[in-house]
């Protein structure tokens, strides 16, 4: 980080507040929001970023605000969720097992993301912490994001073969729950280490105060990570849960116009 745009001293995000007039947001002119990262971290900052000033500060507390309550009623409900289907058996049921996986990643998600976002929004909105913290950070929200992703898609097929199929669907079982689970977390693993081993990448993102995938770049290696992150771990899954809600959807229909036709035969109004 440049000393002369340090945020301990008066050109700082802080100098506005003091009462500075010659700075934008607390920044001398001119400077671009990579000048404001530490230098243990700039490597890793994609040239895009060097064409935007820093962000007004202020916006940093709001977003850190605004996701500590966000963090505080995400961790509650996913939590009681958890502890109600740990605790009542009648509710640990191998559909609610996917649910419980649901809340488990979010819950994740919620622990490993939010606090070091948080640190960074009151700590001068930039990334405050390591190069390999970023990639580790972003790796860990690809893998909780990924699994609660697919796991939707398992629970919106669960409920497709409910509804849909009725009483000539297969049931459930343990055995199909695991094997459904198992697949979710090695799945999401899988697709999310490759940037360490060379094809892809984590980087800082936005207005760098949080990391994730590289979809900046353009050369073929993180091009087509990016590329096969998106149809493998985005559009299969968006897929079988809109389609399995499409049939959901025209069953009720059939099912509605079905006891309507009953009831005229039955002269019932």
């Amino acid at each position: 980080m440049n000393p002369s745009i340090s945020l301990s001293n008066g050109t700082g995000p802080q100098a506005m507040a003091f009462g500075a007039d010659d700075f934008s947001y607390g920044y001398p002119a001119g400077v671009t929001v990579v000048d404001v990262v530490p230098d243990s971290i700039r490597h890793l900052i994609h040239d895009h970023w060097s064409n935007y000033p820093p962000v007004n500060p202020m916006w940093h507390y709001l977003l850190g605000v605004v996701f500590i309550i966000l963090f505080f009623f995400s961790c509650t409900g996913n939590g009681l969720v958890m502890y109600l289907i740990m605790n009542n058996k009648n509710l640990r049921t191998p559909t609610n097992m996917l649910v419980f996986n649901l809340a488990f990643s979010d819950f994740a998600m919620e622990i490993t993301q939010y606090p070091p976002y948080i640190y960074n929004c009151f700590k001068g909105g930039v990334w405050m912490f390591s190069a390999f913290s970023c990639e580790l950070y972003a790796c860990l929200g690809a893998i909780f994001g990924l699994c609660s992703l697919w796991t939707l898609a398992f629970i919106s097929f669960d409920r497709y073969n409910v509804i849909v199929n009725g009483v000539s669907s297969a049931p459930l079982t343990n055995g199909k729950v695991f094997a459904y689970l198992f697949f979710c977390w090695a799945y999401a693993i899988g697709w999310s280490i490759p940037p360490f081993f060379g094809w892809g990448a984590y980087i800082p993102e936005g207005i760098l105060d949080s990391c994730s995938f590289d979809y900046l770049s353009r050369d073929a290696n993180r091009r087509s990570y990016g590329l096969c992150i998106f149809a493998f771990d985005y559009v299969i899954p968006l897929l079988i849960i809109v389609l399995a809600y499409v049939f959901i959807v025209k069953a009720i229909f059939a099912h509605e116009k079905a006891m309507r036709e009953q009831a005229k035969k039955m002269n019932v109004t």
